[in-house]
């Protein structure tokens, strides 16, 4: 499941499950909605991604490719190791801002809430 939110400056994706090639079919029309948002800056949060190919990969190089033809900036959120090594064997890692300070919400901690 991919998610599109945006602000006057951004336009951030956050990624759920696998980004793979069995979820292609959806990558060119969320490909054309983000262009056509002409945000300057592409924030891809992958905090709960849980796998990603090369089909994964070419999504978020085209992505970002897009962005810097207009000038922009695309920033990876909470990608694992294995994504970014995806990414670097693909040689599109120096197309991404990595941002280092981002910590992903913990998905395996039980819920504190109760219900009454």
């Amino acid at each position: 499941m991919i998610e599109i939110a945006t602000s006057p400056a951004t336009t951030t994706l956050v990624i759920a499950g696998d980004l793979d090639l069995a979820e292609r079919d959806q990558f060119p029309e969320i490909a054309a909605r983000v262009v056509g948002l002409r945000r300057q800056l592409l924030v891809i949060d992958m905090c709960k991604v849980t796998f990603m190919d090369s089909t994964g990969a070419a999504f978020l190089i085209s992505l970002a490719d897009s962005g810097r033809k207009r000038g922009g900036a695309t920033v990876l959120r909470g990608a694992s190791d294995r994504d970014l090594f995806v990414l670097e064997v693909c040689g599109a890692l120096d197309m991404f801002r990595i941002d280092p300070s981002h910590r992903c919400p913990d998905l395996s901690a039980p819920s504190t809430s109760t219900s009454a």
